[in-house]
């Protein structure tokens, strides 16, 4: 088992705020930091000890990053993945390509999750919208409709409510195959972040409830409010699926909750994960710093929740009303990742305040009207 110590360095494909968290948190270890980006000044290129400045599929640039590398890992999944399986054999990128290979397709995704015997909405598989038309009556209506490849934060995808707008989904078919899903009534939304080690050790931070706005995270509370039997099903799912891909790093699972208390598996993230930031400060190990040991081979810890936490998103329309508000509120950790231009709904940074009474947080946050845009 390949072992990477404090003084080696870490590559990381993808400058972003990903890539920043982890370069922090390794660096507090440390270890060195390369990074390869399109973008000059990058959040994690701005931390990194070596920057390579070029597309993501430049052969050059990655064999560049394969010399100055201990390790390789990446911060996004939108990697070319035959790019990725070269650059495995060129140098050490413990969690490999094929985890790349199936989450960047929503059809290989849902059958890896099957196959895990984790639980999953009813789907059906489409070509192209002819047979989406002549399928879609063994899910029926509503349903969603979503490309096979591409989309986040809510793009690329419909929700169909009735055969007679079935038309709405046609579009989807320029860019790939889709997948249409029975549309599953659900309480909340929750997401497990798991990660294994070489060794094939598996840990799991505290199943966290996610709250939405525009198909955008808003807000993380933890502990999310669900029942000890939820809980369970939710850690179990993800320890399957784990298990199921060989994983090594970090897998985000997230997650419908049912009426009845029983899971439904949305999809997956094979990195760490927006709604995983709040562990930074309430965790015993952040999400960052188990990615970093996992992927360094080094043995993993047990994380535990120090306090209850509430994590909320930093939008572009957050950053300014936000900096005003900090004198006001000392139990506040601000993040902000370094992103030159606060963009209408751009991920700028979060806000995690540790709590005693979650609720009571919830209802500071929403009346600082911060995030009412």
């Amino acid at each position: 088992m390949t072992m990477i110590l404090p003084g080696q360095t870490i590559g990381i494909i993808g400058g972003g705020q990903l890539g920043r968290m982890m370069a922090l948190s390794a660096k507090e270890a440390g270890f060195r930091i390369a990074v390869l980006d399109p973008a000059e000044d990058s959040p994690c290129g701005q931390v990194a000890d070596v920057k390579i400045v070029a597309a993501y599929d430049d052969e050059a640039a990655l064999g560049r990053l394969a010399e100055v590398s201990d390790v390789i890992t990446y911060e996004f999944e939108n990697i070319d993945y035959e790019g990725l399986k070269k650059l495995s054999g060129q140098a050490y990128v413990p969690q490999g390509a094929e985890l790349i290979r199936i989450t960047q397709d929503r059809i290989a995704e849902k059958a890896a999750i099957r196959e895990a015997g984790a639980p999953v909405a009813p789907y059906i598989e489409a070509t192209d919208f002819g047979e989406l038309k002549s399928r879609v009556g063994e899910i029926g209506f509503p349903c969603v409709v979503k490309t096979a490849r591409g989309g986040y934060d809510g793009k690329g995808q419909v929700i169909v409510k009735e055969e007679s707008a079935l038309a709405e989904a046609e579009g989807l078919f320029a860019h790939s195959a889709c997948v249409a899903e029975a549309f599953v009534p659900f309480e909340k939304e929750i997401s497990v972040i798991v990660q294994r080690g070489t060794d094939g050790s598996t840990e799991c931070l505290p199943v966290q409830e996610n709250v939405h706005k525009n198909h955008i995270l808003h807000e993380t509370i933890v502990p999310a409010g669900i029942s000890g039997r939820t809980e369970t099903a939710a850690l179990e799912a993800a320890r399957q699926i784990a298990d199921h891909l060989e994983l090594i790093g970090t897998l985000a699972v997230e997650m419908f909750v049912l009426e009845d208390g029983g899971v439904l598996i949305n999809e997956l993230a094979p990195r760490p994960h927006n709604s995983g930031h709040y562990s930074i400060e309430a965790c015993t190990i952040s999400q960052f710093g188990q990615h970093i040991r996992a992927i360094c081979g080094w043995p993993l810890r047990k994380p535990e929740l120090v306090r209850p936490a509430v994590m909320v998103n930093v939008l572009g329309q957050h950053v300014e009303p936000l900096l005003k508000a900090i004198p006001e509120n000392p139990d506040w950790s601000v993040h902000l990742y370094g992103k030159a231009e606060a963009k209408h709904n751009r991920k700028m940074g979060h806000v995690t305040i540790l709590s005693e009474e979650n609720e009571e947080t919830l209802r500071r946050v929403a009346k600082t009207g911060i995030w009412e845009g």
